[in-house]
């Protein structure tokens, strides 16, 4: 498995055994994690630390040449807020660990130059079908539903 992608499923992990949303994000340039994060709504009673947001933000300020050279990796599809700070932002390239359980406006993004790597990761999928069979509710708030 990707060092990368591993690292984003510690995220969720962590996430999980706090009573979270189980979704990881890292940040990654120059093929080093500058940033990592997990979904902190529960947590932190918050309702935008999605884990590609809580990633952004734990990784810092870079420059705008920085960000373009970035890759973020999440393991489920960005939402459309999180979609919102990689176009803001100008990442160009995001790897998804899933999007069967949720796919963002990925679409979108590719219309705006993002490539986007869908690893369709059994890990990824698994650990937010079984959170979601055993908090429904705490899902479809996240999600917006």
């Amino acid at each position: 498995m990707d060092q990368f992608l591993a690292a984003a499923i510690s995220e969720a992990k962590k996430g999980m055994a706090q009573g979270g949303i189980p979704i990881g994000s890292v940040l990654v340039i120059n093929n080093q994690i500058v940033g990592q994060g997990h979904n902190q709504r529960v947590q932190k009673t918050s309702s935008i630390l999605h884990a590609e947001m809580d990633c952004l933000e734990n990784a810092g300020r870079f420059k705008s040449t920085d960000y373009q050279q970035a890759t973020l990796y999440s393991t489920l599809s960005p939402c459309d807020m999180c979609s919102g700070a990689i176009l803001l932002y100008g990442i160009k390239k995001v790897v998804i660990g899933e999007n069967r359980t949720f796919s963002g406006p990925e679409d979108y993004l590719r219309s705006r130059g993002v490539e986007l790597v869908i690893l369709n990761n059994p890990e990824c999928y698994q650990i937010m079908q079984d959170f979601i069979k055993t908090n429904p509710c705490l899902w479809n708030e996240d999600i917006g539903m």
